[in-house]
């Protein structure tokens, strides 16, 4: 046994005295950094190389076959690091670390790990392998410039606590700060505790890993008769065990184990010369004493196949010859000892239940799944730490905001009390309000008050260090997203057309608009389809559909056309005639349902039209397209729609837009091409212009933060509280709101209904009255002037009053006539022929006498 005294170089001599002596098997060492050049010697030996300590990440199986890891990987350490900054809900962190393969190889672990949960390491502070007291100094000012205030520190026994003793003058050790130690400060406290009074007050509100060993009979045995060996070895009394210790008497086993294995298999302890040492042997190394163990492929063999419970669990290797089931204890260093606030697990993640207490989890599981108790931070406070300040710390925050030209409900700016109001700025200033520590911050304007700004532009400014944030209406694009972080859209809206357009009143044949011809020309194919169906079905059966051919003709016409109305009165009787009557009628409901439902918005609902239809047709044309001024819509249209920039106009105000709205194809424009929030307000106040179209791209506005930042995100959560309380509604309603453009009278006008549209109506109905009318006179003349002879007439005639005038008696007999039942008629029809024949009779009798 060697003592390297946790010296690398130290440690790599005595393995290599030790690999002259024709070992079968190594222990150790303690140094990730000396576990690298070891394991490289033990690989070319064969001899299998089981070290406790050594937790690289990078010391891998397949560049290292003959390494044994008999502790947890550091790997697993870092993923439950990752998974507890996660569960606070922080997103960035400062690594403070060793600047050697142990502490660089464990940091860009812990980086991976912290992307899986969309978190980064903000700031890299590595310091020197043997850092003097300056040299840890000047490194942890640096840590105090920057955003992050989650500090994880990953380094060896004897450098934590220095580390620690300097932040505590630097007052990093205050409330404000996250202090998460790796594995090395939990050794501290196993082994050295009680510590000193300084150091405990370094450590106080820390949060530590330690590998976890689950409690048994035989590891409550093994501490007692510890304590009793190393009682008076230590000042303070007694030398106390960590984990580590424990996973080296554990391994001790596990090469005893193995060599019996070997053993019994037959194995034999030989040796044989290595070719590649062999040419070195004139060396003053005498590397040629150094032997190829024949038997450590089967001796390596039987190692990994260990399966055994030991003092820190069950003990066996996975494909990836790691430790099956790593966990570690969660502690919180509180006092003058220590608490354990929860676990982690690989397949459970974080969980206050102990790993063989718990069962496994899915390993995608989100951090609401996942629990630890409550943990006393730097500063006694049991508040959670933020995690972050602003960089520029005790300077307010420079915010870029756009001094627009335009839309004054949006964002305004007024030079004369250089200050901000708008839409936008009244949102910003509701979120700070709602975040849970000051901000202190100052609008800037952007942009020279003539000319609306380019937002790329600004962007870009923030991002090279000009603004630390932007407010105002910043539409979310792609391109924007790779230059800054947003937080969420405050306001949802995408891009419109808005043209002019022209009110068009109903005409008198309105109501013929609800259906085409050809649906007008169906649905009276319909009718007489469906009555000659029931006429054919009714016939043999029901006498009202029975008669002579002309009968039955009217019948049929006036049945088909009736139940239209559901006026037929003519009765089904058969049940296949009522079958397709109840089915018919159903069609009618329905046709007749959505006919009044189409003709009540054709008459009711002002009709605009506009020779723009939408988009599609606009970037077909040739027309002018105006654009707003220093928005993204110049490269939407030019880029993604291909619209050249001879037909792009650019707008810088809401009257220069209307005006060459109105101008049109006299040296104007067709139509507008902007953001749909912009447009409401245009056209608030002029009604003479509309969104045609359907609304595309939808986008949204938000804040820009530069990338990275923890203000996106405590940003977007405040919109989301005023989203939810209904907060952000109202100030919406109180800047967009939009008021009525037209007069109380011409929305009047709209909704009543007027004469012109329905002239055509009367009209038919008139022309079908005067027709009936001329038929039925018609009828009416022709029958007096054959039923009623001069005699008649005479006779009639002296039933009345006597007129000076020979018409007017004529007329009136014809009133007369008319006022006559068709039964009087028919009556009097059959009396005059009958007197005829009695006529004819009698003067044929006279014409035979002699």
């Amino acid at each position: 046994m060697k003592d390297s005294n946790f010296n690398g170089l130290i440690g790599i001599v005595e393995a290599m005295s030790f690999l002259e002596k024709n070992v079968v098997a190594m222990i150790g060492p303690q140094s990730s950094v000396s576990a690298h050049v070891v394991a490289y010697l033990a690989k070319g030996l064969k001899v299998p190389l089981l070290s406790f300590a050594a937790s690289d990440p990078t010391l891998s199986s397949l560049e290292y076959p003959f390494f044994v890891r008999t502790t947890q990987n550091d790997l697993f350490q870092m993923a439950a690091i990752a998974d507890i900054v996660n569960y606070f809900g922080w997103r960035k962190v400062t690594a403070i670390y060793n600047d050697d393969d142990f502490g660089r190889n464990g940091i860009a672990a812990l980086e991976d790990k912290l992307a899986k949960t969309q978190c980064t390491i903000s700031y890299k502070a590595a310091m020197n392998p043997e850092p003097t007291a300056a040299d840890i100094k000047d490194l942890l000012y640096q840590v105090t410039l920057q955003e992050s205030r989650v500090l994880v520190l990953h380094t060896y026994t004897k450098h934590g606590l220095k580390v620690l003793e300097v932040a505590r003058s630097l007052h990093m050790l205050s409330s404000g700060y996250v202090w998460i130690a790796t594995d090395w400060l939990s050794d501290i406290v196993d082994t050295e505790s009680p510590l000193s009074s300084d150091s405990l007050s370094d450590v106080q509100g820390l949060l530590t890993l330690r590998s976890h060993t689950p409690p048994s009979q035989d590891k409550k045995k093994f501490v007692a008769r510890w304590k009793n060996l190393t009682r008076g070895m230590d000042e303070n009394g007694l030398l106390g065990l960590n984990t580590y210790g424990l996973y080296a008497y554990d391994t001790v086993w596990i090469l005893a184990h193995a060599l019996d294995e070997f053993f019994s298999q037959g194995g034999n302890i030989s040796f044989s010369n290595s070719s590649m040492l062999s040419p070195l042997s004139d060396g003053s190394l005498h590397l040629d004493s150094m032997r190829v163990f024949d038997g450590g492929e089967l001796l390596l063999s039987n190692v990994r196949r260990v399966k055994m419970t030991g003092l820190t669990g069950n003990i066996q290797y996975d494909s990836d010859r790691n430790l099956i089931n790593p966990a570690y204890d969660i502690v919180n260093v509180v006092g003058t000892g220590h608490i354990t606030i929860g676990y982690w697990t690989n397949s459970s993640g974080l969980s206050v239940k102990p790993p063989e207490a718990s069962s496994p989890q899915p390993s995608n599981q989100t951090s609401s799944g996942q629990q630890l108790y409550g943990v006393i931070w730097p500063g006694q406070t049991t508040e959670k730490p933020r995690g972050w300040v602003f960089p520029n710390s005790g300077q307010h925050l420079k915010i870029g905001v756009p001094n627009r030209v335009d839309y004054d409900g949006i964002v305004s700016y007024s030079a004369r009390t250089n200050s901000f109001t708008g839409y936008a700025i009244d949102v910003f200033t509701s979120a700070v309000n709602l975040l849970p520590y000051a901000l202190p911050y100052k609008l800037v304007p952007f942009g020279d008050g003539i000319h609306n700004p380019n937002l790329d532009e600004l962007i870009g400014n923030m991002s090279g260090g000009v603004f630390d944030a932007v407010v105002g209406d910043i539409p979310i694009t792609t391109y924007r997203l790779t230059k800054a972080d947003f937080t969420l859209p405050y306001i949802e809206s995408g891009l419109v057309v808005v043209a002019q357009v022209n009110a068009t009143d109903s005409n008198a044949w309105a109501f013929l608009q609800p259906f085409t011809p050809t649906m007008w020309l169906t649905i009276l194919a319909s009718l007489f389809f469906v009555g000659s169906v029931v006429w054919i079905l009714e016939h043999r059966h029901n006498d009202e559909f029975r008669g002579p051919p002309r009968q039955q003709m009217v019948t049929l016409l006036w049945f088909s056309l009736s139940t239209w109305f559901f006026s037929h009165r003519e009765s089904t009787v058969s049940a296949l005639g009522r079958f397709v009557l109840i089915m018919w009628l159903f069609v009618v409901l329905i046709i007749n349902s959505s006919y009044t439902a189409s003709l009540t918005s054709i008459l009711t609902v002002q009709q605009l039209t506009s020779s723009v239809k939408g988009i599609q047709s606009l970037v077909a044309s040739n027309d002018r397209i105006g654009y707003r001024e220093g928005s993204y819509i110049y490269n939407y249209l030019n880029k993604e729609l291909g619209v050249p920039e001879s037909r792009l106009v650019p707008l810088n105000s809401e009257n220069e837009s209307a005006e060459a709205l109105r101008k049109g194809s006299n040296g104007g424009i067709a139509a507008i091409v902007d953001i749909k929030a912009y447009m409401e307000i245009f056209l608030s106040k002029r009604c003479e212009f509309s969104i045609v179209g359907q609304e595309f791209t939808r986008n949204g506005w938000g804040f820009a933060f530069p990338r990275g930042s923890q203000m996106a995100t405590d940003l977007s959560t405040a919109i989301l509280r005023l989203s939810e309380n209904g907060d952000l509604q109202r100030i919406h309603d109180k800047w967009l709101q939009r008021s009525a453009c037209s007069s109380q009278d011409t929305q009047l006008a709209v909704d009543k209904l007027q004469l012109q549209s329905f002239w055509g109506l009367y009209l038919i109905i008139g022309l079908a009255c005067l027709f009936a009318l001329i038929v039925y006179f018609g009828r009416m003349v022709i029958q007096f002037m054959r039923h009623y002879t001069p005699k008649e007439v005479e006779s009639t005639l002296q039933n009345v009053v006597a007129s000076r005038s020979p018409q007017l008696r004529r007329v009136k007999t014809f009133l007369s006539f008319l006022d006559e039942t068709e039964e009087e008629i028919k009556r009097r029809s059959l009396k005059r022929r009958i007197e005829g024949s009695s006529t004819t009779s009698n003067f044929a009798s006279t014409l035979s006498l002699p």
